[in-house]
């Protein structure tokens, strides 16, 4: 069955809208795959922030061209589903790659990384970034490790003070005491 002109417009805008705020795309080949499978994965793509859609290939083209992001020829041959990954690249793809391994169904034939078109080994060590949690954390702690440092220098003398004191005073107590 045709789809209408209007269908397609309405498919390609929203293929542009989901990839205005997707800094990442993975291809999937969905072969095989029933629509409660599809289902699942979707829900579970969406926890992590990423949203799950089985594509026409010509019109993901057209609006992959209209986005500036380019058109990966390569990538939109066949059935394709595509996850159109969140600010959390590493955690999204992970979450794909999970459930692929797990269902034994579907295999992830390449990604999209801004402008770059990734091969499918390329697109699975996508999993391997850090999550934004991770990410923040490390920021965090770089930006917190100068002011431990001082921290711990202003109070070096002080602390050494204390121990001279304490030592006077335990060395006193033993003079009296003897």
């Amino acid at each position: 069955m045709a789809i209408t002109r209007e269908k397609k417009e309405e498919l390609v805008a929203r293929y542009k809208e989901e990839i205005a705020k997707s800094p990442a795309i993975v291809f999937t080949k969905y072969q095989g795959a029933s629509v409660k499978q599809v289902q699942a994965l979707r829900a579970k793509l969406q926890e992590q922030g990423a949203t799950y859609i089985v594509v026409k290939n010509s019109l993901l083209g057209i609006a992959l061209e209209q986005s500036g992001r380019g058109r990966p020829d390569s990538l939109l041959v066949g059935g394709n589903a595509a996850a159109f990954i969140g600010e959390d690249i590493g955690k999204s793809v992970t979450a794909l790659k999970d459930w692929i391994r797990d269902a034994k169904i579907m295999e992830i034939s390449g990604a999209l990384l801004e402008n770059s078109v990734l091969d499918a080994a390329q697109a699975e060590s996508l999993s391997e970034l850090p999550t934004k949690e991770q990410t923040l954390a490390k920021i965090l702690g770089t930006i917190n490790a100068p002011a431990s440092t001082l921290v711990r220098i202003i109070n070096a003398p002080g602390a050494s003070l204390a121990r001279v004191l304490n030592a006077y005073v335990e060395k006193q107590s033993e003079t009296e005491a003897a």
